[in-house]
């Protein structure tokens, strides 16, 4: 697929399946609670997985999973998304994927994260990483089950 093609039907159908199984298995039949922010942040965040946009999955992961925890476990405003996450997530890994965010957020001049070629030649690690920060969002989204 060429940079700004429009993305293979079947490949997007494919994300797309992949997704919809995700959610099936985090889903236990019970009620959650998950704000309406988060869940529009959530929704976009999906139509750019099934786009192969992966950096932004990775700087969008921190978003929906900060604006969750947020409202519906802290229920603080003014709480540093690092400490919120580290209090509140209940997976593995958060410190990872709020400092690989960071890195593609706050540009470093000195020594550069990610150059245009980087983008270009490292697609298969950056879809993993999406991937793994899609994971984490479904998780925390699903965390805390109520009855």
């Amino acid at each position: 697929m060429e940079l700004f093609d429009y993305p293979d039907k079947d490949i997007w159908s494919k994300r797309r399946q992949w997704l919809d199984d995700e959610l099936e298995k985090a889903e236990t039949g019970l009620v959650y609670a998950v704000s309406d922010h988060s869940t529009a942040l959530f929704m976009d965040m999906q139509i750019a997985f099934c786009s192969g946009a992966w950096i932004s999955i990775v700087i969008m992961s921190v978003s929906v999973i900060d604006s969750h925890l947020r409202e519906t476990e802290a229920m603080d405003t003014s709480i540093g998304t690092a400490k919120l996450l580290k209090e509140y997530y209940e997976g593995e890994e958060i410190d990872w994927l709020r400092q690989l965010r960071n890195k593609y957020v706050h540009h470093n001049l000195d020594k550069p994260f990610i150059e245009m070629n980087d983008w270009f030649d490292n697609q298969e690690q950056l879809e993993k990483d999406a991937t793994k920060a899609m994971k984490m969002t479904i998780s925390a989204l699903f965390q805390n089950p109520g009855i």
